[in-house]
């Protein structure tokens, strides 16, 4: 906005066979906007990988289908309707007053495919016309002949991950005065977060080896943000980490190198930033650190490894991470992101082949926006998008969707995954000392690593998991379970299924 004001006229009509949307908007005085008009969300469950007809505004038809891996860019543009199968029914999608594209929304975490106006390679912000119409309609009707096979996310049945932990130095340095908290949550690894654009390593990785003494059989990996300077000396750079290391005699077990410039996404339509190629800076890392197991990827979310997948280069491991709340953040929605994580992580081994894929941390709250200046304040700890401290957190919540979020990714062939950080507002243990009760539910999956994964997934509301003789089940849902027992976004975990018995949140 400019400081003028946008009026929409919005009517709704819903037929048996159908129903219209339309909408007469006028703006008053100088009106500035990104995006003003309808968007229409597709489901992926038996969408993705369908066939679809798409009508485009010179009254040209074409055939394709809805991806099936997830498409870094806009799949189809210059939609004016999209005719496809759901299910049981044939869809037709008319849209009118503006052009149209699509957005395959899973790389961010959305169960959806995402179709609006106005395209992104079109300027913005922008200012719309003083009156402006748009309609979407929408008709069903029963589909002739047997639905073709639905794509499914590729499964790899095998172990559960192992746990990591995300710290940073800070964090160290209080673990090791406070040991006991690490001690009884038992995490496999530690990921020890490093961002050398912000000074030397050195002080931080000292703090990391003076927790190492305490823990000496605890795997350490480095989490590392390199400069990278487009016109710098690689070399010099990955060898001056290397001596830090070194000096703080902190044995790693891994390094991921980054670069520092590929931590925010690239819109469509905007110039990539300067960066050295990813091989040089990979053959400066390993020339630095010749025996360790070199990682690749980002310290993001998949989307800015799925646009820029040079990034994996030739690393030994890629990773990447996940974050539910960037395009919404009510409960519904942050629960439905879980319907999208197999399709990442299929998308996501489409990039990394055989390789060791490692899932980075993965918590409700955002720790770094990569498609802003900031994570957004949340003073008020309401429900909001890209925020750094999201209350879920702190309750029942955050340990439902992450039992969710295991039984999301036990299929796909994952083995590291970091659920959370050991402090802080995405963290397991509050800056008073009192333990979140995600704790509970953390240290019980950490004691699973390595158990054969043989049933895993997400229906009618509940996460269920199973690890050899181990049964883990999440209700989630905001109302308690009739059938469980369990209470809203409760969860529980026996030796053997008993949907009778009292419900139980356990408790660290």
């Amino acid at each position: 906005m400019g400081g003028g004001q946008l009026v929409a006229d919005i009517a709704l009509t819903l037929r048996p066979d159908g129903l219209e949307a339309t909408v007469t908007a006028r703006c008053t005085g100088q009106v500035w906007t990104n995006r003003a008009g309808f968007t229409v969300l597709h489901p992926i469950t038996g969408v993705a990988g369908a066939p679809v007809r798409v009508e485009h505004a010179d009254g040209r038809v074409t055939g394709g289908r809805f991806p099936d891996l997830i498409a870094p860019w806009q799949p189809f543009r210059d939609i004016t309707g999209l005719t496809h199968r759901a299910g049981d029914a044939m869809l037709t999608c008319r849209l009118d007053g503006d052009v149209f594209e699509m957005e395959d929304q899973r790389q961010w975490g959305d169960a959806s495919f995402k179709t609006y106006n106005r395209p992104l390679s079109q300027p913005w912000p922008y200012q719309p016309d003083p009156v402006f119409a748009q309609a979407v309609r929408v008709t069903w009707q029963p589909a002739a002949g047997l639905a073709p096979p639905a794509w499914r996310p590729a499964q790899q049945p095998g172990a559960f991950p192992q746990t990591a932990l995300v710290l940073t130095a800070s964090d160290a340095e209080r673990a090791a005065r406070t040991p006991a908290d690490l001690r009884a949550i038992g995490p496999s690894r530690i990921l020890c977060h490093l961002d050398a654009t912000k000074g030397p390593i050195g002080p931080d990785l000292r703090r990391f080896a003076q927790l190492q003494r305490q823990f000496p059989d605890l795997a350490m990996d480095l989490e590392l943000i390199a400069q990278c300077p487009v016109d710098g000396d690689l070399d010099g750079e990955f060898a001056t980490h290397a001596q830090a290391v070194r000096e703080a005699g902190l044995r790693a077990a891994s390094v991921m190198v980054t670069p520092a410039v590929d931590r925010q996404s690239t819109p469509l339509g905007s110039d990539w930033p300067p960066c050295p190629p990813i091989p040089d800076i990979h053959a400066a890392a390993r020339r630095a650190f010749p025996d360790l197991p070199l990682g690749g990827g980002v310290a993001s979310f998949f989307t800015e490894l799925n646009r820029k997948p040079a990034l994996a280069g030739d690393a030994d491991f890629v990773a990447h991470g996940l974050c539910p709340i960037v395009h919404a953040a009510d409960d519904l929605s942050v629960v439905e992101t879980l319907e999208a994580v197999p399709h990442i992580l299929a998308s996501g081994r489409g990039i990394v082949g055989a390789r060791d894929y490692r899932l980075g941390p993965s918590t409700i709250a955002m720790r770094q926006n990569p498609y802003g200046s900031r994570t957004i304040p949340n003073p008020d700890r309401d429900r909001v998008c890209m925020t750094d401290d999201d209350p879920r957190q702190d309750g029942a919540f955050a340990a439902a969707w992450t039992l969710g979020l295991a039984a999301a990714i036990a299929g796909a062939g994952v083995t590291v995954w970091t659920p959370s950080a050991l402090y802080g507002p995405r963290g397991l243990i509050h800056d008073n000392g009192t333990v979140r009760p995600l704790a509970a539910l953390v240290t019980a999956l950490a004691a699973c690593a390595g158990l054969r994964v043989t049933d895993a997934g997400i229906r009618d509301g509940r996460a269920m998991l199973t690890l050899d003789a181990y049964h883990f089940i999440a209700n989630l849902r905001p109302v308690a379970d009739d059938v469980t027992g369990l209470d809203a976004f409760a969860w529980r975990r026996g030796t053997a299924w008993d949907l009778h018995s009292p419900a139980a949140t356990p408790r660290s």
